[in-house]
């Protein structure tokens, strides 16, 4: 039995990384992140996306 599909991401593409400030704030501790200001949607630093995935990963 494979278990292929069973731990997926939905696909979406991350913003790229901005060439310098001004930088989006995280949304969940509002330091800077790495994503230019002008990005729509979710930004999230380095250390709050890790954690994120910690939270989501599958535990199989």
């Amino acid at each position: 039995m494979s278990d292929e599909g069973y731990c997926t991401t939905d696909g979406a593409a991350k913003p790229q990384a901005a060439d310098g400030p001004p930088y989006a704030e995280c949304v969940l501790c509002r330091e800077p992140t790495e994503y230019p200001e002008s990005y729509r949607g979710i930004t999230m630093c380095p250390r709050c996306e890790w954690q994120e995935a910690q939270r989501t990963s599958c535990s199989g």
